[in-house]
Formats: structure tokens, sequence, C-alpha cells
């Protein structure tokens, strides 16, 4: 335990480099780019968009009684972020090898810059599901304040899951081409397109294993009306995603030593 909590010690210790890394990635992201922050919401809206015409409109997936768009949207603002940063996070230390072959400092700053670099378009698009309430009429219940502390959970299974894509990455280039399958299929077996009640209940404790889905079906009841969080699914959630990070983060701790060299 104490093992995998190192990193997080070296995070706070140069906790000055982590803020200029954080503010580098944000420059990047939005300094030569031609819309600007409007990608942050470009791709959520265009997805929910595609979601309600194709898988609601054609298919005639149900939405628990509420609209789709709100019902798919509420659900693709986390998932959006965890795709992206698991994306930027996996592929962080390849494209960081200037600066890890040059000098020393703790490689734990990289990918956690990713992850939080993330959280500015997640605030972005955010703006969108309050247009969308107001225009459905839905006024936002106290609930909706629990968005921040959900983001705590969806951040550290982001960065958990980006950390072992980075370790492996690096010794293992091909990595980089799993990624994207894994990513589209971790979308499919996440209820964002459907809700859980389509899937039948002797399959539903499976379901739960993945961390995904109690985080973003809790996310989703901030915003539904008349919907209760299932703690016991956000809570199983919450476990896999600390047994997750944790070996991560060990892997990580373990393999950083050797990255300079391979990378």
């Amino acid at each position: 335990m104490n093992s995998a909590a190192e990193p997080l010690r070296e995070l706070w210790y140069y906790r000055e480099l982590f803020y200029f890394m954080v503010w580098r990635d944000i420059k990047v992201r939005y300094k030569q780019s031609l819309l600007g922050v409007l990608w942050a919401i470009i791709q959520p809206f265009g997805t929910m968009l595609v979601f309600t015409l194709f898988f609601h409109g054609f298919a005639k997936i149900p939405s628990d009684d509420v609209p789709y768009p709100i019902f798919s949207y509420s659900a693709l603002l986390p998932w959006t972020y965890f795709s992206a940063s698991i994306t930027q996070i996996g592929n962080s230390l390849v494209s960081n090898k200037h600066l890890i072959t040059k000098v020393y400092f703790p490689r734990v700053t990289i990918p956690a810059a990713g992850a939080i670099r993330g959280l500015v378009d997640f605030a972005i698009a955010a703006i969108i599901l309050l247009g969308m309430m107001i225009y459905y009429d839905f006024t936002p219940g106290w609930k909706l304040l629990l968005w921040p502390v959900l983001l705590i959970p969806l951040v550290t299974l982001a960065l958990g899951v980006g950390m072992l894509f980075a370790a492996l990455n690096v010794r293992y280039r091909d990595v980089q081409h799993v990624l994207p399958f894994v990513i589209q299929l971790w979308l499919f077996m996440t209820p964002i397109i459907y809700p859980t009640t389509m899937v039948p209940q002797r399959w539903r404790g499976l379901l739960a294993l993945n961390p995904l889905t109690g985080i973003i079906e809790a996310f989703r009841a901030c915003v539904l009306p008349n919907r209760h969080i299932d703690t016991s699914m956000l809570g199983t959630s919450l476990a896999v995603t600390l047994v997750i990070f944790l070996i991560s983060a060990l892997y990580f701790k373990w393999t950083a030593r050797s990255f300079a060299d391979i990378v």
C-alpha cells in the first residue's frame, strides 16, 4: 500500500512542476486549435445526436421515460472525459520521451497532468447539459451538486487505467493500437446508449464489475428526476476502481526506473 501511494507523495512534493505540466497541456490543447474550446463540446454533443438518431430513433432503445438527448448526454460527459483521458495518458510517456531521457522528475506527473487537463473539457461541455435541461424544462435538483464529488472516482479510474497503458506502451509500442479497440469495446459494455433496465437481471452483477457502470449511472441519476443513485452499484465501482488504481500505481512505480532506457 505504501509503495502504491509513493507516486502520489512524489506528485505532491513536485506539485509546482505538476501545475506547470497541467498548464502546458491545456495551452497545447487550445493554442493552435481552429475551433478552440468548441472541440470540447463537439465530440459529446455530436455523439449524442448520432445516438439519438440511430439508437433511439431507429432502434427504439428506451431512455427510462426521459428525453433521450439528456439521457445519453448526461452519460456521454463522463465517458468522453474518461476515453479522451486514457488515450492522452496512454500515449503521454512516449510523446514526452524528450523530457524523460534528459532530466529526472517523477514520471507520474506526466499521466497525472493528462488526467487533470481533461477536466477543462468536461466543465465546458457540462454547460451544454445545463442548456438542454432548460430546453426540456428539467429543474436541476440538489443531486447535481454531487457531480464534483463523483469526479473524484472518475479521475482516479482514468488515471489508474491510463498509467497502466502508459507504462505498457513504453515497453510494447503496439499498445497504442490496442487502446482504441479497448475503448470502443468499453463503450458498449457501459450503459451509455442503453439503460441498465435493458440488461437481464442475471447479467447485471457482471455489468456492475465494470467500474464505469456505477460511476456513470450515478452521474445520470444526479440529472434525471425521480432517479436514485444505486449505492450498491456505485460501491462496487468504487471498490474496483481502487483495485485498478493500486495495481496500476504499483506497476507504474516498478517500471518507471527503466523508462529512460527504453522509451
